[in-house]
């Protein structure tokens, strides 16, 4: 009997749907963390929010590389492109808000 190399496609696909509505709960978190009392009277962004967006950036992109670059090597495509892709969206946000004035 020959064993599988790659995990089978039904459960790499419900591994993906699984991990992208905790990614997109996560970022929706930060997202509303970090826009509360945000901006200014003259509808700028404060310092300290635009430091903590760009903290969170990092920690999104690194996050994005190290679990989707992790499931990638273990042959996990689906899951692994799916992280990739939604935290790495989700830190160009959090980019996008660290570099409005």
């Amino acid at each position: 009997m020959q064993r599988r190399s790659t995990p089978y496609v039904g459960a790499q696909v419900m591994i993906g749907i699984l991990l992208l509505a905790i990614d997109l709960v996560y970022i929706v978190g930060l997202w509303y963390w970090c826009g509360l009392g945000g901006s200014t009277d003259d509808g700028s962004i404060a310092p300290e929010t635009q430091m903590l967006a760009q903290r969170i950036m990092w920690y999104l992109a690194c996050g994005a590389v190290v679990t989707g670059g992790g499931l990638l090597a273990l042959r996990w495509r689906i899951p692994g492109a799916v992280q990739l892709i939604v935290l790495g969206i989700g830190a160009l946000e959090f980019h996008a808000l660290a570099t409005r004035h």
